[in-house]
């Protein structure tokens, strides 16, 4: 497999984070050479089709780290994710939800964009049950349901317009947002110049210039966005702060956003 310097990088870095069946489920995700095909083709389409952001196998996996950076800081402040509190999994298995949702929740941008969580949750399945049945045992079968249906919810409401329940699912779709620093936007930018669909998401995006995640000083988790000029707040209003307003997971984080050598603004 052909893999970018960043997309190889974000794969060690998600791994260092990893071990038991989080990490059995990522390294054979990371293995896949269809998947890998499927991911890039997605960023085809995003891009030079669409006029959108990467929504390609970076994107992916940045999604897929913060949402483990996050998970681990919500395990080590004593919060229990919904597959633990239901008395069903572990922590692991929660976190195997979530690499599925985060590495698989754009699948469907390969086809189009408008609802493309559904397109998303057809072309996952096949992926999550192969891997499923090589990690879990055969009599294990409500686990198994279980994982697969909290990481389709994961998929399923990585958009924000959909109400969802579980902690995992809400990870998810924090992680996808938090992807808007400035390198993101940085491919379509130099592609055209044109008036395209998705433009202000382009402009406000290359105004990011860092998210950083980290424990917070009320709350488990502390995210602050780092912004070069006051466009990039419309990626945190517009974008960003809907997705965790809906998240089950927002009485859980502290979020500030300012431009860079300037006070920054406390959303929560």
């Amino acid at each position: 497999m052909n893999k970018s310097v960043k997309q190889s990088s974000l794969e060690e870095r998600i791994i260092k984070l990893l071990s038991g069946k989080p990490l059995m489920a990522a390294t054979l995700l990371f293995e896949d050479e269809q998947l890998q095909a499927m991911h890039e083709y997605a960023n085809i389409v995003s891009i030079k089709r669409l006029g959108y952001n990467d929504h390609g196998p970076v994107h992916m996996r940045k999604a897929t780290y913060y949402s483990i950076k996050m998970f681990n800081l919500l395990h080590e402040a004593g919060i229990e994710m919904n597959l633990e509190k239901e008395h069903v999994g572990t922590a692991d298995d929660s976190l195997v939800s979530v690499l599925f949702a985060a590495l698989l929740h754009d699948l469907g941008m390969m086809i189009t964009r408008d609802q493309h969580e559904y397109l998303s949750i057809q072309l996952a399945m096949p992926i999550i049950d192969n891997i499923l049945d090589q990690i879990y045992a055969k009599e294990e079968m409500l686990l198994k349901a279980a994982v697969r249906s909290v990481a389709i919810e994961g998929i399923f409401g990585h958009m924000a317009t959909r109400k969802i329940h579980s902690l995992e699912a809400g990870l998810v779709l924090i992680g996808d947002g938090s992807d808007m620093e400035k390198g993101r936007a940085r491919i379509p930018s130099i592609l055209s110049m044109e008036p395209r669909a998705g433009d202000i998401h382009r402009t406000s995006a290359s105004a990011i210039q860092k998210v950083k995640i980290a424990k917070g000083k009320e709350k488990p988790i502390s995210i602050t966005v780092e912004m070069n000029a006051s466009v990039g707040f419309f990626q945190i209003e517009e974008v960003f702060f809907p997705k965790i307003n809906i998240s089950p997971v927002k009485p859980y984080i502290e979020l500030y956003a300012g431009v860079t050598d300037r006070e920054m603004l406390r959303y929560l």
